[in-house]
């Protein structure tokens, strides 16, 4: 009974989308994003619309000459994947129409923004710790890439070298000395 339900649903708003009569709607809000990942998520977009789109097109061909639709288990996946590859490339196309170029050239140099590369001590521990302040999207602390709306990249915008930083984490409040400032 479930499966029933779940399958009509799915059908039902997979028709409805496809037929323009609801849209996916993403939050509109801006995004930053340097040069280099905006060109990234472009060439995505490109290799979904113009490659994976018409391997998927093929495949729903290929499986509606194999027979009666209403059993056919090929057609099935390849309609679900055509709407999966849809959504896809419907969510990059709502990326790239909220984002902003940052050009850093263009950003001061003296206090902590976007892109910058902050070192920062932990005046309790007073351990050093390295980090760039990047976009959410961008975001990787494997790479010591903070993101702006963390706790921590919150509390270092706008603080300049020998500021000392009180900065809220889930541990309690922490203070941090911002000792350079590079790009």
């Amino acid at each position: 009974m479930h499966v029933l339900f779940y399958n009509f649903l799915r059908y039902l708003l997979y028709t409805l989308f496809f037929e323009g009569k609801i849209s996916i709607i993403y939050m509109s809000k801006i995004v930053y994003y340097s040069l280099e990942d905006l060109d990234k998520l472009k060439s995505e977009l490109h290799q979904l619309t113009t490659v994976d789109r018409i391997s998927v097109s093929k495949q729903i061909a290929e499986a509606r000459d194999k027979g009666d639709l209403s059993e056919n288990a090929e057609y099935d996946a390849a309609k679900e994947a055509q709407g999966l590859l849809e959504m896809k490339i419907a969510q990059l196309e709502s990326k790239i129409a909220a984002a902003r170029v940052v050009d850093t050239s263009k950003l001061a140099k003296d206090k902590v923004l976007l892109y910058s590369k902050v070192e920062i001590k932990n005046l309790r521990t007073s351990s050093v710790l390295s980090y760039i302040i990047v976009p959410e999207s961008e975001s990787c602390i494997a790479e010591k890439k903070i993101s702006v709306s963390s706790p921590i990249g919150k509390g270092l915008l706008g603080k300049k070298v020998g500021d000392v930083a009180q900065i809220n984490v889930p541990t309690g409040l922490l203070d941090f000395e911002v000792l350079s400032i590079t790009r």
